[in-house]
């Protein structure tokens, strides 16, 4: 058990380390009373993600291609691109209506969390699952649940920080925009998708 639960956290670190810095973001720029709907929606991305490599894992037992994957970088481009001209207006609130839209806080950051980890995460968790049995593998889904508080938790007061608030009050739009734009970049880079084409 005890082995489970270092490679559960090994992996949750290794797929979600870049996701703080997200976090930080979406933190920063929703209300007080939304930060709850943060942590839920951070739940349902991953829960999505966690069931998707399941179902590879057992179903298809094959990983998608890589590339094909890192598709998905496109979707945090696109955000910052779009938060990128957005903040062109005076609107002060434009960040916050970029998580805050119809959809609902839970759906947007459960979106964002699938776009911006899911090539990672998919990539390692469905070889991991492969190897395991079903006892090691509900051991590691509850060390994911515990790492996944842990990151909520220091991601929320790392905002809370005095220099951090402040930052993230006065350039809080460019920051989200370039940490969206950087993170999609390097999930396309990473995955092999950019070399692909470039290839064709």
């Amino acid at each position: 058990m005890l082995t489970d639960i270092v490679t559960g956290i090994t992996a949750y670190i290794s797929t979600s380390i870049g996701y703080l810095i997200v976090l930080m973001v979406i933190f920063a720029t929703v209300s007080k009373n939304n930060r709850i709907l943060v942590y839920l929606g951070d739940i349902l991305g991953t829960i999505v993600l966690v069931a998707a490599s399941l179902i590879v894992a057992f179903v298809l037992k094959a990983v998608p291609s890589g590339w094909m994957l890192g598709l998905l970088g496109l979707i945090p481009v696109g955000m910052g691109i779009k938060l990128l001209i957005a903040g062109q207006s005076d609107d002060g609130d434009v960040i916050e209506r970029q998580i805050t839209n119809k959809r609902g806080v839970i759906l947007n950051v459960a979106f964002i969390t699938i776009a911006t980890c899911g090539a990672d995460n998919i990539g390692i968790y469905v070889p991991l699952f492969t190897q395991m049995s079903v006892s090691s593998i509900i051991t590691v889904l509850f060390t994911f649940a515990v790492m996944l508080t842990i990151f909520a938790l220091i991601g929320y007061l790392l905002v809370k920080l005095p220099l951090v608030a402040k930052i993230f009050d006065r350039w809080g739009g460019l920051v989200t925009a370039i940490v969206y734009i950087g993170l999609g970049g390097y999930i396309l880079l990473e995955s092999g998708t950019i070399q692909y084409f470039i290839q064709i």
